[in-house]
């Protein structure tokens, strides 16, 4: 177990319940105490529901509620966590999650950042028949998730939240029928995190990340947070021995000292040729 956080007290800023799931990796890997910072709403820096457009990046959104929770409850090390659903950069098809859970420790001066990343949990229809969003409730891939429910389009502003069972689903779909003057009602997958397993999983698994790298401690300053920064490329291929993109050492960096040390990966395997512009053009 690292020390640098063993009978610390972090404040956590979030609404939605990510406490339960943040706390107990971060105590159980690093012996601190993690509590819920109060007396502000998160949804005014960004809601997936899209009432309030994210200001800035997730990183920075993160970030903020991390220097928030400092602000309200007094602490020197502040968490926040901010997570995003986009089309993938490479497989432009799939739906991807990534989540961040940032820790910002005033008294050291450095931010750590924990990430998870994985398909997104999410689905959504836009249909006049009831049994066709029912079929998207029905999906073994949302159990237990939450359902939105609009009038008209996506972006309606006449939303309906925390839907959390087919009663529920068939009295919010009725209600949104009537309103919408085509009857075209949009159902789709609720995205925030008390109401999206798969996106819970997906912050206690940035939180393991976090921990991981917080208990990785430096060789020149003994502080928190030593880990990899940068992949450098130079892989040979196992062909034809070039150097292709893959990486062939990665950089440790400290982030309070700046300390580095670079680490040469195991090349006796060597790069697919598939990855080397002489193979491959």
């Amino acid at each position: 177990m690292a020390e640098a956080y063993r009978g610390r007290r972090l404040a956590l800023l979030t609404q939605h319940g990510k406490e339960g799931v943040i706390a107990p990796t971060l105590e159980g890997a690093l012996g601190c105490t993690v509590e819920r910072a109060l007396g502000f709403d998160t949804d005014q820096l960004g809601t997936f529901t899209r009432e309030v457009p994210r200001a800035g990046t997730q990183l920075e959104a993160a970030r903020r509620k991390a220097e928030l929770a400092i602000e309200l409850s007094g602490a020197e090390v502040g968490l926040g966590s901010e997570g995003s659903v986009d089309r993938h950069p490479m497989l432009s098809f799939v739906d991807r999650n990534v989540e961040l859970v940032v820790l910002v420790d005033r008294a050291r001066g450095i931010e750590v950042v924990g990430v998870a990343e994985g398909p997104a949990p999410y689905g959504h229809v836009l249909t006049s028949s009831l049994t066709e969003a029912e079929s998207l409730a029905a999906r073994p891939a949302f159990a237990g998730h939450g359902l939105i429910v609009r009038p008209e389009s996506a972006d309606d502003p006449r939303v309906r939240k925390d839907i959390l069972s087919l009663d529920e689903l068939r009295a919010a779909f009725a209600d949104a029928r009537r309103q919408s003057a085509s009857g075209a009602v949009f159902v789709e997958i609720d995205l925030r995190a008390h109401r999206n397993p798969r996106r819970m999983q997906r912050i206690a698994e940035a939180a393991a990340d976090l921990a991981a790298k917080l208990a990785s401690t430096c060789p020149a300053c003994d502080g928190p947070g030593f880990w990899r920064a940068e992949r450098l490329p130079g892989m040979p291929c196992r062909d034809c021995g070039l150097a292709t993109e893959i990486a062939l050492a990665e950089v440790d960096a400290c982030p309070g000292c700046g300390h580095r040390a670079t680490r040469l990966l195991d090349t006796t395997v060597g790069a697919d040729p598939r990855w080397c512009d002489y193979c491959n053009p």
